[in-house]
């Protein structure tokens, strides 16, 4: 079956979005699912999808015409709109990416990533990024994004492809990781 990786652009793209994340939401899988496929956290809806992606591209991957994947990716504009990504971007602030600090580098925030049960271990994770990153590359050199330490899934698969560590905080009940990767070091 072909993937193919392209930005969300129309209406059916973002609702395909916002379908997968319903369907991964941690409020609405238990918690040994959440253990074994991770999860994801933020909810957005329509506006909020189009509203990134007058910033930045969305990136989505598709086989037979439904999105299977994603990586939402977001300026630090953004944190007006999400309420509750506000003390990751508070953070930021505190967070170095090899001995410098973490605002002195051009970086876009990586909202949300999601891959359909089904086709999880096909490389669709890894696809998603480095599309996003080959859209971005010039004008931007770091993918920062957070992670609750429970996510184990997760974290791995980020750290797989090469983000690191670059803080760990404690905030709404949980521990996160913020991850860091320098996505022209693909």
């Amino acid at each position: 079956m072909e993937i193919v990786y392209r930005a969300a652009r129309s209406n059916a793209d973002f609702e395909g979005i916002l379908v997968l994340q319903q369907q991964n939401h941690y409020t609405l899988i238990d918690p040994e699912t959440q253990d074994k496929e991770g999860f994801v956290y933020a909810e957005h809806n329509l506006e909020l999808l189009r509203t990134m992606a007058e910033y930045l591209p969305q990136t989505i991957a598709v086989a037979n015409g439904n999105v299977v994947g994603y990586t939402l990716a977001m300026t630090s504009v953004m944190k007006d709109h999400i309420v509750a990504l506000v003390p990751m971007f508070e953070q930021f602030d505190q967070c170095f990416f090899r001995d410098k600090p973490l605002l002195d580098y051009p970086f876009v925030v990586g909202g949300q990533v999601c891959v359909a049960e089904g086709f999880r271990g096909a490389g669709i994770f890894a696809g998603l990024y480095h599309a996003l990153a080959d859209q971005i590359k010039g004008k931007y050199q770091l993918c920062v994004t957070e992670i609750s330490r429970r996510n184990t899934r997760s974290l791995r698969a980020h750290q797989k492809i090469g983000f690191e560590v670059i803080r760990v905080y404690p905030a709404q009940g949980e521990t996160w990781d913020v991850v860091a990767w320098d996505i022209n070091a693909q």
